[in-house]
């Protein structure tokens, strides 16, 4: 999380963009922004469990990394471009590269918003978030400041949604079945084959001509910049954690 907020703030700067696709050491569930997160989450609960916390800077509602592939999108917002319009041209780039592993996912249509709280982020596909068979299989936020824009997604490998409900303080809706590319594709659901379809992907859009990923860690990515370490600061705070 600090390192897609450090890389959002050098597109501030540079004008450059990334296409950030990573994976989780631990199960760890993350709370969108503005949840409400101490009156809905039992801290000691999700500590049993063997989980690790954290805040998003993006929206949405609670949400457990853990058998996914995850990715982030950072870069300067384009002039005239609308929240939706960015949010489109991201999805074609997850629909081409899911599409290329026989994964035939669509665009929701219109859906009840609900609240950021008292609900995980699967309950429901919001609209314009991408499906199986009715069923979400990514869940997707964008958060635009200052000229620049943060886009995080979850892409589910295995749905562990439902060890949210585990996690509540009080009344809660659990989420239904999500989609998985494990229903979809079996034992070829595996972390580095989406990886590296995405990478594909999103390297012919940008005229690449030998599309690759590169693993590196956060400070090898930022180069020490103090804009990761601010932003380490802040998500290792139990303060902002919980903050709400």
């Amino acid at each position: 999380m600090a390192c897609d907020v450090a890389l959002m703030a050098r597109a501030r700067r540079t004008g450059e963009s990334v296409f950030r696709v990573y994976a989780w050491a631990r199960p760890t569930l993350s709370f969108g922004r503005h949840e409400a997160a101490r009156r809905h989450y039992d801290a000691g609960a999700i500590t049993a469990a063997g989980v690790d916390i954290v805040r998003r800077p993006t929206g949405g509602r609670a949400l457990l990394h853990h058998r996914e592939v995850t990715y982030s999108i950072t870069g300067p917002v384009v002039p005239g471009e609308s929240l939706a319009g960015s949010v489109r041209r991201f999805n074609q780039l997850l629909l081409d590269a899911l599409r290329t592993l026989g994964v035939d996912a669509r665009e929701a249509g219109k859906s009840h918003a609900l609240r950021p709280e008292g609900a995980a982020c699967f309950a429901v596909p919001s609209a314009g978030e991408l499906t199986l068979d009715g069923r979400k299989l990514v869940g997707s936020a964008q958060v635009r400041q200052d000229g620049a824009l943060l886009q995080h997604g979850s892409i589910l490998l295995d749905d562990d949604q439902g060890r949210v409900a585990g996690f509540a303080a009080g009344p809660y809706r659990p989420p239904a079945p999500a989609a998985s590319l494990r229903e979809a594709l079996g034992v070829r659901a595996a972390y580095e084959p989406v990886r590296d379809a995405l990478m594909r992907v999103v390297a012919a859009a940008d005229g690449a001509r030998s599309p690759g990923a590169i693993a590196l860690t956060p400070e090898e990515a930022l180069g020490g910049s103090p804009d990761l370490d601010d932003a380490l600061t802040r998500f290792r705070d139990a303060g902002w954690t919980w903050r709400r």
